[in-house]
């Protein structure tokens, strides 16, 4: 038998970066500033639900598309928000995740051949499936240090074989917020060239400066956009893997079709408790918001008392941080020395780059962390000199 060697289509991918700097923090003793999941408890609301389905044996295979109660309340959120009607049996798809209803979309949707706009940095895991279903990306590179668009980026990223754009706002690794401009701007393009629009909005929730724009919401989009959303940032239970894709009727039934053959279905306890979650969540938003900004503030005052130059994230719980003041412009051995010599493990971006150059001096900070996590790493951060 042949050797059991990665198909050429994914051999470049490797392990993600998140799997790879947690191990790395995990070997180090350090304070895992890099992957993004919080290290505190969810709502006990939500727990609740979750134990009580469980005690009401809800332990079965689920409905593919997901549970009524959820898709329900999935429906109600989204009319309630944004102003979106969508029918629940037949416009909204529950998947294992966000980065299921990416994957179960992209695999559905883009044929061989066919370009995918994507904003660069990127959540790794949209270059990877755009591999897996043979689709050509085409990047939109966002700047630093304010993270923009140059001039005319968006429209020349575009071209008779364009399929989709994905557009992650609030953004991930950024933390920029798109403007209503900028959405305009790229639903324009979705228009002209008859494109889809797949939209990941899973920190719309953690908005701190400007305002969530719902693509769906635009002239002309609510018929070709795709919403990506999830329950994970929002309640704190990255571990549920709860995430659903809003569309109309054509698109939805495309993104269950490569759904049901990916995971089928969604835990189904998790699935009635994230529906009790959305259906009973009120001034929680606000806290939630609240407690999060205070984390940002907290730790890009550290992050500049540092050293470091820092863009101030207006949305996500992710901040980007410059190492060149420190003497540094390579991300990946500034993000070793970090973890080896200091004690706190961050993410090297150029992982979200298909240009290096791109994002080489940067490095990407998770603030969903303890208050007490955040002090810990920010006191070793102390022993950090400029190289």
């Amino acid at each position: 038998m042949r050797d059991p060697v990665t198909a050429t289509r994914l051999r470049s991918f490797g392990t993600t970066i998140f799997t790879e700097m947690t191990r790395l923090a995990n070997q180090h003793h350090a304070v895992n500033l890099a992957q993004g999941f919080p290290d505190f408890a969810g709502p006990q609301f939500a727990k609740d639900a979750a134990v009580r389905a469980i005690g009401e044996d809800r332990n079965q295979y689920g409905r593919m598309q997901g549970e009524v109660p959820l898709v329900e309340a999935i429906a109600a959120s989204l009319h309630a928000r944004h102003g979106l009607t969508y029918d629940p049996m037949t416009e909204i798809v529950v998947t294992s995740g966000a980065t299921e209803a990416i994957a179960a979309t992209i695999l559905a949707l883009v044929e061989p051949g066919d370009e995918v706009v994507v904003l660069e940095p990127y959540y790794d895991s949209y270059r990877a499936c755009i591999s897996m279903a043979g689709g050509v990306p085409r990047f939109v590179t966002l700047r630093a240090p304010d993270f923009r668009w140059a001039p005319g980026a968006v429209a020349a990223a575009f071209s008779p074989r364009t399929r989709m754009v994905l557009v992650n706002t609030p953004h991930n690794p950024t933390g920029r917020v798109l403007t209503r401009a900028e959405m305009t701007e790229i639903a324009a393009q979705c228009v002209a060239h008859d494109a889809i629009c797949v939209t990941d909005e899973v920190y719309d929730r953690l908005v701190f400066d400007g305002e969530h724009v719902a693509m769906a919401t635009l002239p002309g989009m609510r018929e070709r956009t795709i919403s990506i959303n999830s329950t994970g940032k929002t309640f704190s239970v990255t571990g549920w893997k709860v995430g659903w894709a809003a569309a109309p009727a054509a698109l939805a039934k495309a993104v269950a079709t490569a759904h049901q053959f990916l995971t089928f279905a969604v835990a189904t306890p998790f699935q009635h408790a994230a529906a009790e979650a959305l259906r009973t969540a009120t001034t929680y938003y606000d806290d939630f918001l609240r407690d999060y900004r205070g984390r940002r503030d907290f730790l890009v005052g550290a992050l500049r008392d540092a050293g470091f130059a820092v863009t101030v994230p207006e949305g996500t719980y992710f901040v980007m941080a410059d190492i060149r003041p420190l003497g540094w412009d390579d991300d990946v051995a500034f993000c070793r020395h970090l973890v080896e010599e200091i004690g706190v493990a961050a993410i090297p971006p150029t992982a979200f780059y298909e240009n290096k150059a791109e994002g080489r001096f940067l490095t990407r900070w998770a603030f969903c962390k303890r208050d007490e996590t955040l002090r810990t790493g920010v006191e070793r951060l102390s022993k950090l000199r400029r190289r």
